[in-house]
C-alpha cells in the first residue's frame, strides 16, 4: 500500500558548494505500508547521496529507495501578485493625472474665456481713449503666457498617462502569460519498505542539494583608546535549492565532500617516438570499417542482453547518520537559532560569534615616501580561539570605517596585523641638509655625501611608540658603492638598504634623526635611479 507523507527540514549543513539537509516526521503506520511517498523534493537534489533512516515502535525494514521525476503545472502565485500590486500602483498614479488634467483644463479654459470676454471690451476703451496700447500689451502677453503655460502642462500630463498605460499594457501581457500553467519538474522519493505491525515511526531523510554555500566575513572595530579589537565573525550564507529553510538547525562546515575521500590515483604516463603514417589503399579502408561496425554491433547487442535489470538500492534503517567532522582541517560552527534562509540567492548574514581580543598599537611612518604616519593594531588569535578563515574584513576605528581587508587563514595563537589608516597626531619633517662633492677623486673614484634630518613630533596626549624607517640606494654595480657613514641614534643597516628606528616619545616632545651616506663610483659613469 502508498502512502503519501510529509517531512519538514529540521537541521541542514552547508558547505561551500553544497548542502546537507535533513528533513523529518512522525507517521503513524497501519501495518499495510509498502511504499511511502515523499513528493516535491527540489531538482537540485544530488540522487546519489539520499540517505533513509527511522525508529519506531514497530519493526520497520528498509529496502531500498527510488527517485522518480515529476513534472506539475505550476502559476506563480506570487509573481501574479506582484504584478497586480505594480498595476494598482500605476491604476493610482494614473487617477492622480486624471486630476491634475482636470484643473489645468479648467484654467486653460478660463484665460481662454477672459481673452474672449476681454477683447471687445479693450477694443471699446480704445476707441474711447479710455485704456492705452501698454496696458492692451500687457493683458495680451498675460493671456498668451498662461494659455501657453497650462497648454504644454496639459500636454506633459497627456504624454505621461500615455506612458502609464504603456506600463500597464505590458504588466498585463506577463500576467496574462504567467497564468498560463507551465510544467515544473521535481523529484519523488519512494521508499520501499516492509512494516511488521501498526505503530508509530519517525523517518529521517537527508540528501545533498546543489546551489548552495556560505563564505565567511568580519567586522573588525578596534578602540585605540581600551586598545581592543571587537572581532564580529560572520557567515554570508545564500541559496537557491528550490526549497526554503526555516527555523532549522543551521550548521556551517568547511569540509569538501563533493572532492571524495580518496587522493587521484597517477595512471601510467607514456611517450612513444613518432611512426609514420600510412595511408590505406581505398578497398582496404572500406573492409576496415565494415569489420569495426560488425564487432561495435556484436558488442553493443551483447552488452544489452547480458546487462542484469537494475534492483532497488538497498539502504538499511540503521546505517544512515548524518555526521560532521569536527577534528583535522574541517571546521564547523553551529549557528543554531539563525537557521532561516529563503531560495531567493540572496545573501543573509548570520552571526558566528563575537568577541574581543587585546591589540597592542604601532605607528609606522615611511618619510622617504609620504609624510604622515600610519596606524596598525596587533592582534594574536587566542590559544583557545578558533580559526579565522580567509575572508573579507571590514575595518572600523572608534565606529568610522577605514576601509576593507582580507583576512588570510589565521590558526590559533598565530599573529596578525591590522592598517587603520593614517593617524595625524604625529608631525615629521625630512629634509635634505647636506650634498657634498668632494673636489679630489679618491681611488680614481667620484664621491658624493649626503645627510638627512628627520624631526619627529608627538602631538598625541599620551607617551606612544613609532617605528620609521628609511632607506638608502642599493647598487647593482660593483663599480658603485653605497655606505652609511653615520646614524643617529645609531642602528645597523639593514637588508635592501633599510634603515629603521623604534622611537618612543613621551606626550608633546620631539626627536631629531640625523643619517649620512655616500656614494663612490667612476667619474665616467653616470648614475640612474638616484632619486634623492
Amino acid at each position: 500500500m502508498e502512502k503519501n507523507i510529509d517531512a519538514e527540514i529540521t537541521a541542514v549543513t552547508v558547505y561551500t558548494d553544497r548542502a546537507f539537509v535533513t528533513r523529518q516526521n512522525k507517521i503513524s503506520l497501519t501495518g499495510d505500508e509498502s511504499e511511502l511517498i515523499l513528493s516535491k523534493l527540489p531538482v537540485t537534489l544530488i540522487k546519489d547521496s539520499i540517505r533513509v533512516t527511522g525508529k519506531g515502535t514497530s519493526t520497520v525494514n528498509i529496502l531500498g529507495v527510488k527517485v522518480e521525476s515529476v513534472f506539475t503545472p505550476e502559476v506563480p502565485v506570487e509573481s501574479i501578485a506582484q504584478l497586480d500590486r505594480q498595476m494598482q500602483a500605476l491604476q493610482n498614479q494614473k487617477a492622480s493625472l486624471e486630476n491634475q488634467l482636470s484643473s489645468r483644463q479648467l484654467q486653460l479654459n478660463f484665460v481662454a474665456q477672459l481673452s474672449e470676454k476681454s477683447k471687445t471690451q479693450y477694443a471699446i476703451n480704445l476707441s474711447k481713449q479710455q485704456t492705452n496700447l501698454e496696458q492692451a500689451q500687457a493683458l495680451l502677453d498675460f493671456v498668451g503666457d498662461k494659455h501657453l503655460h497650462y497648454g504644454n502642462l496639459i500636454i506633459e500630463l497627456k504624454q505621461q498617462q500615455q506612458d502609464i498605460n504603456n506600463q500597464i499594457s505590458v504588466l498585463k501581457q506577463q500576467k496574462q502569460n504567467l497564468l498560463v500553467p507551465k510544467n515544473k519538474e521535481y523529484f519523488n522519493l519512494i521508499i520501499f519498505m516492509e512494516v511488521s505491525e501498526p505503530g508509530e515511526f519517525e523517518l529521517e531523510v537527508a540528501y545533498l542539494v546543489n546551489r548552495a554555500s556560505w563564505r565567511p566575513l568580519y567586522d573588525l572595530k578596534v578602540d585605540t583608546q581600551a586598545k581592543q579589537l571587537n572581532l564580529a565573525y560572520l557567515a554570508e550564507v545564500k541559496q537557491s535549492t528550490g526549497e526554503d529553510w526555516q527555523n532549522v538547525a543551521l550548521v556551517l562546515s568547511t569540509a569538501k565532500p563533493g572532492l571524495g575521500t580518496l587522493p587521484p590515483k597517477l595512471q601510467p604516463w607514456y611517450i612513444d617516438a613518432n611512426k609514420p603514417v600510412t595511408v590505406a589503399s581505398p578497398k582496404a579502408r572500406k573492409m576496415r570499417a565494415s569489420n569495426e561496425f560488425d564487432s561495435a554491433e556484436a558488442f553493443s547487442i551483447s552488452a544489452v542482453s547480458s546487462a542484469p535489470m537494475p534492483s532497488p538500492k538497498t539502504v538499511p534503517a540503521n546505517t544512515v547518520a548524518a555526521t560532521v567532522a569536527n577534528s583535522g582541517s574541517v571546521i564547523t560552527f553551529d549557528v543554531s537559532g539563525s537557521g532561516n534562509i529563503p531560495s531567493d540567492g540572496t545573501p543573509y548574514k548570520v552571526t558566528i560569534f563575537s568577541d574581543r581580543y587585546p591589540a597592542r598599537l604601532e605607528y609606522v611612518a615611511i618619510p622617504r615616501l609620504v609624510s604622515f604616519t600610519y596606524l596598525q593594531a596587533v592582534i594574536t588569535n587566542p590559544a583557545t580561539g578558533v580559526t579565522l578563515l580567509p575572508g573579507k574584513a571590514n575595518i572600523l576605528r572608534e565606529q568610522t570605517f577605514v576601509g576593507t581587508t582580507t583576512l588570510e587563514n589565521i590558526a590559533p595563537s598565530q599573529e596578525f596585523t591590522l592598517n587603520l589608516g593614517i593617524d595625524e597626531k604625529w608631525k615629521i619633517e625630512r629634509n635634505l641638509v647636506q650634498r657634498q662633492v668632494d673636489k679630489k677623486l679618491i681611488g680614481n673614484k667620484k664621491r658624493v655625501t649626503y645627510a638627512y634630518r628627520l624631526i619627529v613630533n608627538n602631538l598625541q596626549a599620551r607617551e606612544n611608540s613609532l617605528k620609521l624607517t628609511e632607506q638608502l640606494p642599493v647598487s647593482r654595480d660593483e663599480n658603485i658603492k653605497v655606505r652609511l657613514i653615520q646614524a643617529e641614534p645609531k642602528i645597523k643597516l639593514g637588508e635592501m638598504g633599510i634603515l629603521e628606528w623604534n622611537l618612543n616619545l613621551p606626550e608633546g616632545s620631539k626627536q631629531e634623526i640625523n643619517y649620512q651616506f655616500t656614494l663612490e663610483y667612476p667619474p665616467e659613469v653616470s648614475l640612474s635611479g638616484l632619486n634623492i
